[in-house]
């Protein structure tokens, strides 16, 4: 890797950058806060709902995670996909490998929570009778990230090592890759919930709608589904499903799952904003009904799993595995004691029937 600077307080500028002065100000434009030379947080339209008593995202539902104490933010500005279902387009660099200097994750999170505060600062001069008042008092103990902004978080070189940061905070994590870097998979000690981003059951299918960068897209894939098998903490693998493209051959979907054995399987529509609308259509987004008809047919061939719940508004459906016996939520108390005081454990160790909170 070329470039490589550690920086331990401000970024400084190098010959070569992340992102261009345009990409900077289209960002910006459309809500993000740029962190350093490579970090960005926006916040989600469901802390926003939270304040405003509209209900949570679907991992509170699913897992408990506070959706008002939520940061969304990612590492890593670049991706090595240019998946058409993305809503965010273009507007970051597309590369296989860092470039740049590397802001260290003290610099990261320090700076992260300070912005995402700072865009929800209105929310405490709310009057309406609706607001809901404890959410915006608490809004500002971050008690969770979410590493799924905007490019592949994961390719951060240190990694690792901001996880353990966020987790010395009592910051509950989940981190979403697009199961093309097996080798950082290797380098992450602990991690509240890795997800693995799997949007087409077959190679061909895989390159029509992923666009992957690395010709050995698949194999890197099927390695990242390997390890996934071997992790003590808790996974997932999420098929956005697009009608009309990817909800066939749900034998091809089954086989994968298999390989990676996650404890959950998020089944997610393909929504129809942003930048995806230049691929797709308003039609191609698959009704309720359409996904729990291709659950179910899934769950024909997946005899190890089971369904739990959906949460509608977002057209999500989670699908646990019958050994975890329905245990979806996650002890927060529980992790942080296990992580940091480097006890060894396995997932269900803080896994949960109840969602117990980290106020």
């Amino acid at each position: 890797m070329a470039h490589l600077t550690i920086i331990e307080n401000e970024p400084v500028q190098i010959e070569k950058q992340q992102l261009s002065n345009i990409q900077k100000a289209q960002l910006v434009k459309q809500g993000y806060r740029l962190i350093g030379a490579h970090s960005a947080v926006k916040t989600c339209e469901w802390t926003r709902k939270m304040l405003r008593g509209q209900g949570g995202c679907y991992k509170y539902l699913f897992y408990g995670i506070r959706s008002h104490q939520c940061m969304q933010m990612t590492t890593s500005m670049f991706c090595a996909s240019r998946c058409k279902f993305c809503w965010r387009g273009e507007k970051a660099p597309v590369s296989k490998n860092w470039y740049g200097p590397i802001d260290s994750p003290e610099h990261i999170i320090k700076h992260a929570i300070d912005e995402h505060i700072s865009l929800l600062q209105g929310f405490k001069g709310m009057g309406s009778e609706k607001a809901n008042k404890l959410a915006i008092k608490q809004m500002e103990n971050v008690r969770h990230v979410a590493l799924s902004l905007t490019g592949e978080p994961i390719t951060y070189p240190l990694i690792n090592e901001i996880l353990n940061e966020f987790h010395k905070r009592k910051i509950s994590t989940f981190l979403v890759t697009n199961s093309q870097y097996p080798e950082q998979i290797k380098k992450i000690e602990n991690v509240t919930q890795l997800y693995l981003s799997i949007d087409a059951s077959n190679k061909e299918l895989m390159k029509k709608i992923d666009r992957p960068l690395f010709k050995d897209f698949w194999e890197r894939m099927l390695e990242c589904l390997e390890l996934l098998k071997t992790r003590k903490y808790r996974t997932c693998i999420r098929l956005t499903l697009i009608k009309n493209e990817n909800m066939e051959d749900v034998n091809g979907y089954a086989e994968l799952i298999k390989r990676g054995m996650p404890d959950f399987v998020e089944l997610k529509s393909y929504v129809h904003v942003g930048e995806s609308r230049n691929y797709y259509e308003h039609k191609d987004m698959p009704l309720l009904s359409d996904m729990e008809e291709f659950m179910n047919e899934l769950l024909a061939v997946l005899p190890e799993y089971e369904y739990i719940r959906t949460h509608k508004p977002s057209r999500a459906i989670l699908l646990v595995r019958k050994s975890l016996n329905k245990k979806t939520w996650i002890n927060f108390p529980r992790f942080f004691e296990l992580v940091n005081s480097n006890k060894d454990y396995s997932m269900e160790d803080y896994a949960s029937e109840n969602i117990v909170g980290n106020e």
